[in-house]
């Protein structure tokens, strides 16, 4: 009794620290959370104001009044749903045929044995030192003269065959025992079966990581889409909504509604993948042997 009594102040003031602790933790983060949100936070204020108030002398979150009614002129100026079904297709489609080629590469450079693996990984490694605006003269020379230009194959395709989702997936590979491979191997399974049925179940996290990249890639992708489209049918919103920039000014009010409804499918993603993210980085997505 006499053990308890005097180990229990202890232990009271080890929960107490760890219940202080936890609470400047939490409030860190919140103030963290609400710096990096203010520029967004801002943009949807922006977003219901009159636009000769967007620029005025006094700065205020709120102006005289609140127009929802800037989100529907967004809407119509610049046809976004057209923009928003079209940025979707888009990035829907890489999304998936980019897991699909970075898996089929991780495996082969993680679990197979061939000549070179080694160099021919870092030389594909080094292609993520260059700048993508490298490449997109050769690449539109070469779609203009097979005909491809302005097409959505021509849109897609050259965002498909980048290093960084390989390299990601490797990574998270290179730490699946061997042991599991050698046990499938011993089953009978096939190198497709053990990719499918093996290999792709354990790296469900990192495919979740390299899907969100893939698709906010795609769907904030701006230059590309503004070299290689011509019809106005076939623009995505980074695109679509440059049209609020004339010549003769912006209208910042609309450009700021129609921003606020292009993050809101990010928002989506990211919240449905959230676990998935996590996970991934618990368990060592960014890491490798």
């Amino acid at each position: 009794m006499t053990d308890q009594k005097l180990q229990a102040p202890g232990l009271s003031w080890r929960r107490r620290g760890r219940a202080i602790g936890f609470a400047a933790n939490t409030t860190a983060a919140w103030l963290v959370a609400l710096v990096f949100s203010f520029p967004l936070i801002w943009t949807f204020f922006t977003a219901l104001k009159p636009g000769n108030e967007v620029f005025g002398a006094k700065i205020s979150f709120i102006g005289s009044e609140v127009l929802w009614s800037n989100f529907a002129d967004a809407w119509t100026e610049v046809d976004f749903g057209r923009l928003l079904l079209n940025s979707l297709v888009v990035a829907a489609i890489s999304t998936a045929l980019t897991l699909v080629i970075a898996t089929l590469t991780a495996f082969a450079f993680a679990r197979l044995r061939f000549p070179g693996r080694s160099a021919i990984f870092l030389l594909f490694v080094i292609t993520l030192t260059l700048p993508s605006e490298v490449a997109v003269v050769p690449l539109f020379l070469g779609f203009d003269q097979a005909r491809l230009a302005d097409t959505w194959f021509a849109l897609i395709i050259p965002g498909l065959f980048g290093a960084f989702g390989a390299f990601l997936l490797r990574q998270f590979m290179l730490q699946i025992p061997g042991e599991l491979e050698e046990a499938a191997r011993l089953d009978g399974a096939s190198t497709w079966r053990l990719l499918i049925s093996v290999i792709v179940p354990l790296v469900r996290p990192a495919l979740s990581v390299l899907a969100i990249f893939a698709f906010l890639g795609s769907w904030n992708s701006f230059l590309w889409p503004l070299i290689i489209l011509n019809s106005s049918d076939k623009w995505t919103i980074p695109i679509g909504i440059a049209g609020f920039t004339t010549q003769t000014g912006t209208q910042w009010e609309l450009l700021m509604a129609a921003c606020m409804m292009t993050i809101a499918p990010v928002v989506v993603v990211v919240a449905i993948a959230q676990r998935q993210l996590v996970a991934a980085i618990g368990a060592g997505a960014f890491g490798g042997r």
